[in-house]
């Protein structure tokens, strides 16, 4: 692992290096290259291996970013002395892999040269016999370390610099992700205990009020059919009988609502048995896969799974052109995963205002993602995973 982290270091400095005559021309845009340019050395750094936080929302295209960076005093704080290390750092990685690595390559090739009559001179050493360039070799070898290592020392360099720059100088960006954080739980509670109110009130108001309707509807037909007089009996028997049917269809699609809000079956049995029973009453064929324990999982995370899982089978049926789909759902004690799968027609995207960006950001609020797999023709898979308990 070490030698991958490495080897990463030194690719990316010989490509920033490579970079350099377009950092040198974006210095005449700075304020517009310079959060690109910070944002692109921070994901730099996360791919070699150092925890840095991205600061462009995934959803906002780099154009949206750039303008809103620009308002911000954080792009002169941060993303202005990032863009100045980037420019210079990479200079220097310029110089030392143009130099280090042909040298190396000529010194450790320096017999092969020999032999077509080239004599492969590197700084003020030339061979002149075969005996010298024989001890070339390790010279470059050697040489070839001494470059990794310096390349390697920058890479270093530039992180410390990048981690200075981004913790002592933007507090005020700090405190702005400590809020959105906090407000984020705020909501996400807020949502859940607006969601048990309208459960209960609708479960032990306008439900329990529909049950007496149909209640005194049935005694009104009872007694129309024993007392009223034979010429009027048959209407008011077919007008109660309507106004029964009316209020039994309202109790039904009540009951349709309460469970769109909560399904009972993830209250009391857990995300596992909601989940199959969301697979049995789907039109679909679903072959349902479910491991280990849901006993760990926080309600908000249950149900952002939940509500994935069951908008994912409603747009299958809706979208795919297909009659089955596929669940897989791995419960642990510290997170959960699920994927949906299907053998459709594909081409599914996470548009911005789509159910599918709203359910992203509703596993997102619980510390969670969700991707989707889409191509053409290809069929769409859905992956959403979540932490057992939100991080707030």
């Amino acid at each position: 692992m070490a030698q991958i982290r490495i080897a990463r270091r030194v690719l990316t400095e010989c490509i920033a290096a490579m970079a350099f005559p377009i950092l040198l021309l974006s210095i005449l845009v700075a304020p517009v290259s310079a959060p690109v340019v910070a944002e692109t050395d921070r994901s730099r750094a996360r791919w070699c291996g150092v925890e840095t936080m991205p600061l462009k929302p995934s959803d906002h295209s780099w154009a949206k970013w750039v303008v809103l960076r620009l308002r911000s005093r954080s792009m002169w704080r941060t993303d202005l002395p990032v863009f100045v290390t980037a420019v210079l750092l990479s200079a220097l990685s310029l110089l030392v892999a143009f130099f280090g690595f042909i040298g190396a390559a000529a010194l450790v090739f320096s017999p092969v040269f020999w032999l077509f009559g080239i004599a492969a001179q590197v700084g003020p050493f030339t061979p002149e016999s075969v005996g010298e360039t024989l001890l070339a070799m390790p010279a470059g070898i050697v040489l070839g370390v001494v470059t990794t290592t310096v390349l390697t020392g920058t890479s270093f360099l530039r992180d410390f610099l990048l981690r200075a720059f981004s913790r002592n100088r933007d507090p005020d960006l700090l405190a702005k992700l400590e809020e959105l954080r906090t407000s984020r739980a705020s909501l996400t509670a807020a949502f859940e205990f607006e969601r048990q109110r309208i459960e209960r009130d609708l479960h032990d108001g306008a439900q329990q009020e529909l049950v007496a309707v149909v209640m005194r509807l049935g005694m009104l037909e009872a007694t129309a059919t024993a007392t009223a007089a034979a010429a009027d009996q048959e209407r008011i028997v077919r007008l109660a009988r309507q106004a029964q049917a009316h209020a039994e269809r309202a109790l039904e699609r009540l009951r349709d609502t309460v469970r769109d809000i909560h399904p009972r079956e993830l209250s009391d049995l857990g995300l596992i048995a909601a989940v199959r029973e969301l697979a049995a009453r789907s039109p679909l064929r679903v072959e349902l896969t479910s491991t280990g324990d849901d006993a760990q999982l926080s309600s908000p995370t249950a149900t952002a799974v939940y509500f994935t899982v069951s908008e994912a089978l409603t747009n299958i049926s809706k979208h795919a052109g297909v009659g089955n789909a596929r669940i897989d759902l791995r419960c642990a004690t510290t997170d959960v995963h699920v994927r949906v799968h299907d053998d459709g027609v594909g081409g599914a995207r996470i548009d911005t205002g789509s159910g599918l960006a709203g359910l992203r950001e509703r596993m997102r609020s619980v510390g969670g993602n969700l991707e989707i797999l889409s191509p053409p023709g290809g069929g769409t898979l859905v992956v959403a995973s979540a932490p057992s308990q939100p991080p707030w």
